[in-house]
């Protein structure tokens, strides 16, 4: 797939299942976002978790309830459809992913868009630090940690990091980068000793992939917005659609726009 492709040539690629891989490379220069969908019931609780714990899920947009368009970040989309994989929390379990959630979708439910670390790796690879996972064509490892969030109403649960490898004399750069990027996470919560963080085996991640490790690099983590997949298998709200870890929702909005220079 060509960087030159819009978000809204990429999304209806999608949409025709035509791209059902991680969207890691995909769209550079625009904002990508986590997908969370709940019930209007739940919508209150959550969009207070979210607004206490911005690292690992700064909002980006929330639909109305009944609306799968997320009016904000990309009028033309459609939530239902325009991710290339979707996960189904039922009482805390998954018990499927699907390529669209058409058959799901209904007038009670409220979409939450949440942003992405994805967003920053093209200014971290223009600084001359690759994505490993990019290089091994696969998913960013992802783990979930000993640090908890902070509750809200009835949502509280462990945090999930995403994690990359950064060769030492690029750690300060990294985090120079990525923090102009608060509303894709920002820069990382913890550098190096994996069990800083409760991360018992880096080489086994709780979603997406293992990646190699080379001699001189340090892993860097940051928050991740799986979390509230952590929290849905923690908290086993009744239903909880979500998108599958790597799997993002590309918005319409510029990663320049979104920046802090």
């Amino acid at each position: 797939m060509t960087e030159l492709q819009s978000p809204a040539e990429i999304r209806q690629l999608i949409r025709e299942g035509r791209w059902q891989q991680p969207t890691s490379g995909l769209a550079n220069g625009y904002l990508q976002a986590n997908l969370a969908i709940l019930p209007k019931e739940m919508a209150f609780d959550f969009l207070l978790f979210c607004q206490r714990n911005p690292k690992f899920c700064p909002l980006i947009d929330v639909t109305e309830s009944g609306s799968f368009v997320p009016a904000l970040s990309a009028p033309s989309a459609d939530l239902r459809t325009d991710l290339p994989n979707y996960r189904v929390y039922r009482n805390g379990v998954l018990t499927e992913e699907k390529d669209n959630i058409m058959d799901l979708w209904n007038e009670d439910m409220v979409g939450f868009l949440i942003g992405c670390s994805f967003t920053f790796e093209e200014a971290l690879i223009s600084n001359g630090i690759p994505m490993r996972h990019n290089e091994e064509n696969c998913n960013v490892p992802m783990f979930r940690t000993a640090i908890p969030a902070v509750k809200a109403g009835r949502f509280e649960g462990p945090t999930v990091v995403s994690m990359r490898l950064v060769a030492e004399k690029d750690v300060v750069r990294a985090v120079q980068v990525t923090s102009r990027f608060p509303s894709a996470h920002g820069a990382p919560v913890h550098i190096g000793n994996p069990a800083g963080l409760g991360i018992n085996d880096i080489n086994a991640p709780d979603f997406g992939d293992r990646v190699t490790i080379k001699e001189g690099e340090i892993p860097v983590f940051w928050a991740c917005g799986v979390t509230p997949q952590a929290i849905a298998m923690h908290v086993k709200p009744e239903i909880m659609i979500t998108h599958a870890p790597g799997h993002m929702f590309i918005t319409d909005l510029k990663s320049a726009e979104i920046s802090v220079i």
